[in-house]
């Protein structure tokens, strides 16, 4: 048999149709920054998945959160180590 319940994959998706109205009356460079957010949401589906939240947009937004400080933290290090730096 197959599942049940539907997996955070499925709410991603669900949430992301929610607010396809928004990302229509974005303009056009920032759709692409908007569909980002939810490519972050996607790479940590299964840590979201397992943390099982009673709200699905608080493990999405924490996982945006995550990714930014990933990417921050990567320039960064890009910016120290142009300037000579360790």
């Amino acid at each position: 048999m197959g599942r049940t319940n539907p997996t955070y994959r499925d709410t991603i998706r669900g949430l992301e149709d929610q607010w396809q109205p928004y990302r229509r009356a974005l303009r056009a460079d920032d759709q692409p920054h908007f569909d980002r957010l939810f490519e972050h949401a996607r790479a940590h589906a299964d840590a979201s998945g397992y943390l099982n939240h009673q709200l699905a947009e608080v493990p999405l937004l924490i996982s945006v959160v995550l990714e930014q400080e990933r990417r921050l933290c990567e320039l960064e290090q890009a910016v120290d180590e142009a300037e000579g730096g360790t």
